[in-house]
């Protein structure tokens, strides 16, 4: 946490003590007191904060994640991976070769291929080629590494998107946020490990399971935040209950949970428990957090953001918020880049409008980051659950479906190259023939770059041990600087 934050959070909690008396300011700062005595070799009162910061495997590049997630699959064709034979080809049927026991989500038999839809430009002193809708992520090129051949197993939207986020296609699994804060805790005292922060028409499909916390105790799950001045529900005190009850309340209720705790040993107890805590620090640092009061209007314009108005640039700002307050893991959710044909789905106003939508506050993110310093220790990752065919999925207009066989993320900070291109596909973007990289690669080079060996992070659930890369997974060394 930045030492000026810390201070402003201190000064607030202070205050917040005075008035609450010995009450629940009392609770808050007893907890705050045992975290420190732990961290010098004390017991807190009820053992251990399970998302107290823990040692790594090795010495992490990296202490903290962004991920940045663009549900129903950007197309790569448009965006990041020109392919000029593909043009060429426009309106002819693939060699069967390539389409030959593949499946897909709604191709016929028989589709054609689709020239790109978009123009390049070429960026940065690295020359990276990019898609010309995104010119302000192109304006960050040199700081970036754009993989061009992320390969997954699921081609629907809801199972991809657990696949990307757990390592499994099914509900039910950690979700990687889940993962890491269980392998390493958080810096946070006042918030939640994992954020989840959503925008877009609708929510994702799969629902709140993605970021759950499986068999994980529940308390490394993902919190949503929601826009406004108080982002976690019913977290304000409600109407006629006063201070001296809710202090009655929240002593009594430890008191029970820790009598329970060394009774059974229950994680969920001591998961109960560190809830209540942070709740209680959260009625302070919550309203702290989306208080934008001590942002420029510079910062405001640099993410294209507007105080009071939910948007993806304002949970970009949010993300570099949480990340200053020790927040460990940040999820970003924007919907929808589903673009298959047919009104408002299709490969040119609509792709224009949600690159617009994305382009100016993921770029800012990153430079703000960089210029306070924070962009060498926070890894930050932009990218959907599948790519788009190069074959044209013919509608009222034309798009493209679903893709699993290669497509692109970006990614910056956190010890990895910038200025870097990773990975080359066939002449018509269909398949990787260079350097692939599997989505249980990428998740064993993130927690690689967190200190955590993929292999060693487990947790025995049913008689087994699980870990998120299940039996598969390469740390992608090109990557890492």
């Amino acid at each position: 946490m930045r030492p000026d934050h810390e201070v402003r959070i201190q000064r607030t909690r202070r205050q917040f003590f005075r008035d609450c008396g010995l009450g629940l300011g009392g609770i808050a700062l007893s907890s705050l007191l045992a975290d420190e005595a732990a961290a010098a070799g004390g017991q807190a009162s009820h053992g251990a904060n399970p998302l107290e910061p823990k040692p790594t495997h090795f010495r992490p590049k990296a202490r903290h994640v962004i991920f940045m997630h663009m549900a129903g699959g950007p197309s790569q064709l448009e965006l990041f991976d020109r392919k000029p034979k593909l043009r060429e080809l426009h309106g002819q049927v693939p060699p069967a070769s390539f389409v030959e026991g593949k499946r897909f989500a709604f191709l016929k038999p028989g589709a054609t291929l689709l020239g790109g839809q978009q123009e390049f430009r070429r960026y940065g002193k690295s020359g990276l080629e990019l898609g010309a809708l995104l010119p302000h992520i192109g304006s960050i090129a040199d700081d970036i590494s754009v993989v061009r051949t992320i390969k997954t197993d699921v081609f629907n939207h809801g199972p991809a998107k657990f696949f990307m986020h757990t390592g499994h296609n099914q509900a039910g699994r950690p979700s990687m946020g889940a993962w890491i804060n269980y392998g390493i805790g958080s810096e946070s005292n006042d918030l939640p490990g994992f954020v989840v922060l959503q925008s877009g028409p609708r929510g994702p499909r799969g629902g709140t399971p993605i970021w759950g916390s499986g068999f994980l105790p529940s308390t490394y799950q993902g919190v949503p935040f929601l826009p406004g001045p108080q982002p976690i529900v019913n977290l304000s005190n409600p109407n006629g209950f006063d201070r001296k009850r809710q202090e009655a309340f929240f002593e009594t209720v430890r008191d029970l949970n820790q009598t329970r705790l060394g009774l059974v040993g229950d994680p969920e107890i001591a998961t109960r428990i560190t809830a209540y805590e942070i709740a209680c620090r959260m009625q302070v640092s919550a309203p702290e957090l989306m208080d934008l009061s001590h942002e420029s209007q510079q910062t405001l314009s640099a993410y294209g953001a507007e105080a009071g108005k939910s948007s993806f640039a304002m949970n970009c700002l949010l993300a570099r918020r949480l990340v200053e307050r020790g927040v460990r893991y940040v999820e970003l959710w924007h919907t929808d880049w589903d673009h298959h044909g047919g009104p408002g789905t299709d490969l040119g106003k609509p792709l224009e409008k949600v690159c617009a939508e994305v382009d100016q506050p993921a770029a800012a993110l990153v430079r703000d980051l960089k210029a306070r310093g924070l962009l060498d220790e926070t890894i930050v990752v932009w990218g959907g659950e599948f790519g788009r065919t190069p074959m044209g999925e013919p509608r009222e207009t034309t798009g493209r479906d679903h893709h699993i066989e290669a497509y692109t993320m970006w990614m910056a900070g956190g010890g990895l190259k910038g200025g870097f291109e990773m990975g080359r596909t066939d002449e018509i973007g269909y398949t990787a023939v260079e350097d692939p990289v599997h989505v249980h690669d990428l998740h064993a080079t993130l927690l690689h770059l967190l200190g955590l060996d993929h292999k060693k992070l487990t947790f025995r659930f049913q008689g087994r041990d699980y870990r998120l890369t299940d039996v598969a997974g390469e740390v992608v060394t090109k990557l890492i600087a």
